[in-house]
C-alpha cells in the first residue's frame, strides 16, 4: 500500500491442499485458524460467519469449487461435474454479497475455458490458481482504494466506521479500514469511532481488534450512540464498506449503515462507501432489487438474553440499503466514483 503499510491479515489462504481461514467467530479472545478440506465446510464457514466480508467471500467461493474438484479427483470421480454441482450451493450460502456469486461464477468460467483434452488434475490446478489470482487482485485493490480515498478525509478530525471493513473482510488489507489507516498516517486522524455493530458485534470484536493491531487509537461506541458521538467529537467523515452496489449507487451494507448515513447527512459530513469494483452489481438498477438476507432469530434473541422458546417475535435483517442520495462518494480500486457507473 505504501511504506510502513501493515502486514495483511491472513484471512483466507490455500495451504496444504485446503483452505485455511482465520475463524472470526472467536475473535478477539482467540486467534484460531480452521483448515477446510471440503466445500461443505466452506459453506458452513460462510453461513456461520467464520469467514465474512464481501471480498473474502468471493475468494472463499472460488476456493470452495477448487476443493470440490480436488475431493472428487481423489475419490476417482469427475472433478468437473463435482465443481459444477457444488457451484450453486456455494453461491447461495449468503445472498446479499455479490462477490460470493461472482467468485463462484469466475471459477465456473475458468472450467469452461479449459481446452479439450486437459487432464482432471489440470482442472483442479486451474481452479486453485483462479482463487490465488482473486486473492492477489484483492490485495492490490485494497492498496489502490486507500490511495484513492485518503484525500476525501478531513484532516485532523476523527472518523466513524460501521461493521468491519479491514483485512478480516478481504484478503488481508481492507476497504474502508485501509483508507482509515492511510488517513491516520497522512491526514492526522486522531482516533476512530467504532460502532459495535449489533447483534454480532463485528465492529466491537473485529474492527477494534484490527485497529489495536495497527496501533490506531479507537473509541468503541454502541450503534445508537453514533449520531451523538459524531457531534460530540466533531467527526469529519463516516466510512463504510459495501456488500453490493446497484447501478444507481444504492448500497447494501451491514444493518445500521442507513442510520449512520442519515446521521452523516444531518451533521453535514461526508458519508463515503469504499468497495472494490467487484462489489458493484450493474445488473441491478436500484437498491430495491438487492436481496437482503434475514438471519435466524437466535442471534438477536441471544444478544437480548431471551431463550428461543420464550415466544418473542423478532426481525433480524443482516443488511440494509442506503439510497445513493445520502452517499457522498464511492471509492473503488478505479478511483472516486459517482453514478451512473460504467462497466
Amino acid at each position: 500500500m505504501s511504506e510502513g503499510a501493515p502486514e495483511p491479515v491472513p484471512t483466507i489462504r490455500w495451504i496444504d491442499g485446503g483452505v485455511r481461514i482465520l475463524d472470526q467467530r472467536r475473535l478477539p479472545r482467540i486467534e484460531r485458524y480452521l483448515h477446510l478440506e471440503h466445500p461443505r465446510q466452506v459453506i458452513g464457514a460462510i453461513r456461520t460467519l467464520a469467514v465474512r466480508g464481501a471480498p473474502a467471500l468471493g475468494i472463499a467461493g472460488a476456493y470452495g469449487l477448487a476443493l470440490a474438484a480436488a475431493r472428487a479427483l481423489e475419490a476417482g470421480r469427475d472433478p468437473r461435474a463435482a465443481a459444477l454441482r457444488w457451484a450453486p450451493r456455494l453461491a447461495a450460502a449468503r445472498p446479499t454479497a455479490v462477490n460470493l456469486s461472482l467468485g463462484v461464477n469466475e471459477a465456473v468460467a475458468s472450467i469452461a475455458a479449459l481446452e479439450a483434452g486437459q487432464s482432471p488434475g489440470e482442472l483442479v490446478s486451474r481452479l486453485k490458481e483462479n482463487g490465488d489470482r482473486m486473492l492477489r487482485e484483492d490485495l492490490d485493490a485494497s492498496a489502490r482504494m486507500a490511495e484513492h480515498g485518503v484525500g476525501l478525509i478531513p484532516a485532523g478530525r476523527p472518523v466513524l466506521t460501521h461493521c468491519n471493513t479491514g483485512g478480516l473482510a478481504t484478503a488481508g488489507l481492507g476497504t474502508a479500514l485501509a483508507v482509515i489507516w492511510k488517513a491516520w498516517r497522512e491526514r492526522g486522524v486522531p482516533f476512530v469511532l467504532v460502532d459495535e455493530t449489533r447483534p454480532l458485534l463485528q465492529g466491537g470484536r473485529l474492527t477494534l481488534w484490527e485497529l489495536r493491531r495497527w496501533g490506531i487509537p479507537a473509541r468503541l461506541i454502541c450503534d445508537g450512540a453514533a449520531a451523538w458521538a459524531i457531534r460530540s467529537f466533531d467527526a469529519g467523515a463516516i466510512l463504510v464498506g459495501a456488500d453490493r452496489i446497484s447501478a444507481n449507487g444504492d448500497t447494501a451494507n451491514k444493518i445500521g449503515t442507513l442510520a449512520a448515513a442519515l446521521a452523516a447527512w444531518d451533521a453535514g459530513i461526508p458519508f463515503i462507501v469504499v468497495a472494490p469494483r467487484t462489489s458493484f452489481d450493474l445488473n441491478i438498477s436500484q437498491g430495491d432489487a438487492i436481496p437482503v438476507e434475514e438471519r435466524g432469530r437466535e442471534e438477536i434473541l441471544a444478544a437480548s438474553g431471551w431463550q428461543a422458546g420464550a415466544g418473542v417475535v423478532s426481525y433480524n435483517p443482516a443488511f440494509d440499503v442506503t439510497p445513493a442520495r445520502l452517499i457522498t462518494a464511492w471509492v473503488s480500486d478505479r478511483g472516486v466514483e459517482r453514478p451512473p457507473f460504467e462497466e
